[in-house]
């Protein structure tokens, strides 16, 4: 992977800019990203905007990456725009030693698709990273931080600093700067960098954040401490504290958008029926029940932490179930080392990915760390799903309330599940 924002620089200029078409939001962090970016969304459509969306990766089709008011945009549309890029990207292509990347193209069709549309704001998601990700010709006015941990460490350095450091990068002169509570790490580079650009900074639990929460049948009804003021009774279809928290950033971007602060409260109503209307598929997504079956993303030991956490707090499992598969270059142990004290049993399998761990080495991590007798290997998706269907209906006594199936490991292991559970 070559990290060279040269060539997207010219395939935008060819294109004559789409990018600077419209305002937008720009996200980054290690957890959270695409969630907050759908209630980002979903926040400034309720308030009357059109909105173009970027994020990534996909879950069952490319177009789930470029969204206009919402909806993943059409196949029509998406052909339309791929047929005036494309030639454009092979003129790029022949003055370069290395070709614009798969990301390159998926952000220029959804840069030219916006401006196309139009949308009154763009929110976009960064791929990896921050200062060199394809996204970041955007320099957008309000910049989001979700919780930095460590991953992609290979890319983006091996400390908490030098990943801060990376994603700080989308910070550009005169931005809002919306951040998450940070390790002290993490927050200074955010800090130093908003400071040379002249940025706006306002941090979780200083000048927004959750003031209360509770468990509510189908999410969870929050009360949110925002830039203008405190906004209550807000339902969120989405389980976990990290989702609240992840709702607070999503609350003070939209604000810093649309210029509310002390003097300034934006209507509750609208942030209620913004955030009522919220999804984020693979996210403790519910798909099935009798057993219950669960699918989440997470892929490194910050986000399963998150995972395990809304587990513990909003499922009442007595036997749970996990179907895992992660990529060969995720921290599998510590993925695995989370999720043992709340998993009964445990079904290892590979997901789609060329760069699914191997069976085997998984394999044996998992019995490593929960013992021979509580794992079973499947070779595939579907196996796996039903041996983990079968074990937990062998505990449910005739009832099944309190038995589930969670998915989990990866984004692909979960678009793997949905695809086959979702029939």
């Amino acid at each position: 992977m070559a990290f060279d924002l040269q060539k997207i620089r010219d395939l935008m200029d060819v294109l004559g800019s789409p990018q600077r078409a419209y305002p937008s939001i720009h996200l980054t962090g290690t957890n959270g990203k695409t969630s907050t970016a759908r209630m980002i969304d979903s926040l400034l459509r309720a308030h009357g905007l059109h909105t173009g969306r970027y994020t990534s990766p996909h879950l069952e089709t490319v177009r789930e990456r470029i969204s206009l008011d919402g909806e993943p945009v059409s196949e029509e549309r998406l052909v339309a725009v791929y047929d005036e890029v494309a030639p454009l990207a092979e003129l790029i292509d022949k003055q370069v030693a290395e070709p614009l990347t798969y990301f390159d193209m998926t952000t220029a069709l959804a840069y030219a698709t916006f401006a196309d549309a139009p949308v009154d704001i763009a929110v976009v998601e960064v791929g990896l990273g921050g200062e060199e990700d394809a996204t970041n010709v955007i320099e957008a006015g309000v910049c989001v931080l979700t919780p930095i941990g460590l991953d992609h460490t290979e890319w983006l350095g091996d400390t908490i600093e030098d990943i801060a450091w990376a994603k700080a990068g989308i910070i550009h002169n005169g931005a809002t700067v919306i951040t998450a509570l940070q390790d002290e790490d993490a927050m200074r580079p955010i800090l130093e960098r908003s400071a040379d650009m002249g940025a706006t900074v306002a941090r979780e639990g200083s000048e927004f954040g959750v003031v209360r929460r509770d468990i509510a049948v189908g999410g969870q009804m929050l009360a949110l401490q925002g830039l203008g003021g405190v906004y209550d009774e807000i339902f969120l279809p989405l389980f976990g504290a990290h989702q609240a928290q992840n709702a607070a950033l999503a609350l003070a971007a939209v604000e810093a958008f649309l210029g509310a602060g002390k003097d300034r409260q934006l209507e509750v109503d609208l942030i209620r029926e913004g955030f009522a209307m919220v999804d984020s598929p693979g996210r403790l997504e519910r798909v099935r029940s009798a057993p219950t079956i669960l699918l989440d993303g997470a892929h490194n030991p910050h986000g399963m932490a998150a995972t395990v956490k809304a587990l513990e707090e909003e499922f009442a499992f007595r036997h749970l179930v996990a179907v895992v598969a992660v990529l060969g270059d995720k921290d599998a142990e510590g993925l695995l080392d989370l999720l043992e004290p709340v998993v009964a049993e445990l079904v290892v399998t590979q997901n789609s990915s060329p760069r699914s761990m191997p069976l085997q080495e998984l394999a044996q991590l998992a019995t490593e760390i929960f013992g021979e007798h509580r794992v079973t290997v499947a070779d595939t998706m579907p196996d796996a799903i039903e041996e983990a269907v079968v074990l937990a209906e062998s505990n449910t006594d005739g009832e099944h309330s309190g038995v589930g199936v969670l998915v989990t490991g990866s984004v692909v292991t979960v678009a793997d599940a949905r695809k086959l559970l979702k029939k």
